[in-house]
């Protein structure tokens, strides 16, 4: 029986980048966006392709009730949820610098980015919990894609930084208390990739890799993080738990 991976924000980018290199390495997959279904029929094709089955939830991981829906479509459908990727997430409308950036901004950046995916992998976790007392042989594993944002500092969009930092400190505080029942939480923190995300802000990236600010002199790619999450997600790290995987091509090397 295939393990069943359920990626947030996976209809594109990082997510199903990592989406696609779980499906090469035999995961079934809940795909999720905010995004119509009608809008990701090619994407679920391409992931069909490659042998999963796969399904797509629609839905905010903002909201409770969607949250609550998007797992019961997966139990509904797969029965069971190994790997959770907590990847969905969203920058500011509006880059403002932190003396005038809005409460608004604040509240929508942190309702999806921290508090959404805090109480997905509650949800989750009692979930995993669940189906291991059912099944001595099963396997859970919790990943969360956080950012260079949670201890690299940019001022412009200050909401940004801390949902990220908030996240990290999520990801110890449930590896902490997953530990017992054998569930590892990991962190994988990306750097500069190249994204929808990060499309407004390419000339920026451009001439500052093309400077030195990289390692590696390249942006980094959704298939970059996804080599790492199916590594991860394949057991590879069994007494990592905890742990942050830095994506980042140097990027935060102390240099001289």
């Amino acid at each position: 029986m295939k393990q069943v991976a359920f990626i947030t924000g996976s209809s594109r980018g990082i997510g199903l980048g990592i989406a696609e290199h779980l499906a090469k390495k035999g995961f079934d997959l809940a795909i999720n966006g905010v995004r119509n279904e009608t809008a990701v029929t090619e994407v679920l094709a391409q992931l069909r392709a490659l042998g999963s089955d796969v399904i797509y939830c629609r839905g905010s991981i903002a909201v409770a009730d969607e949250r609550a829906a998007m797992l019961a479509q997966i139990e509904g459908h797969f029965g069971r949820l190994n790997l959770l990727v907590n990847n969905a997430g969203v920058a500011p409308s509006v880059r403002a610098d932190l003396l005038e950036a809005t409460e608004e901004s604040f509240d929508q950046v942190l309702n999806t980015n921290l508090k959404g995916t805090y109480f997905l992998t509650q949800a989750a976790a009692n979930w995993m919990i669940a189906q291991q007392t059912e099944n001595a042989d099963f396997q859970g594993v919790i990943i969360n894609i956080s950012s260079i944002s949670a201890t690299v500092a940019s001022v412009n969009r200050g909401e940004y930084c801390v949902s990220k930092a908030g996240l990290s400190m999520a990801t110890q505080l449930f590896a902490v208390r997953l530990g017992a029942v054998g569930i590892p939480v990991y962190e994988v923190r990306p750097g500069i990739i190249k994204t929808d995300m990060t499309a407004g802000v390419t000339d920026k990236y451009d001439n500052l890799i093309a400077n030195g600010l990289t390692v590696q002199p390249r942006w980094g790619l959704p298939d970059d993080v996804g080599r790492a999450v199916a590594a991860i997600a394949e057991g590879g790290f069994p007494y990592s738990t905890g742990q942050v995987f830095m994506i980042d091509g140097g990027l935060t090397l102390a240099r001289l």
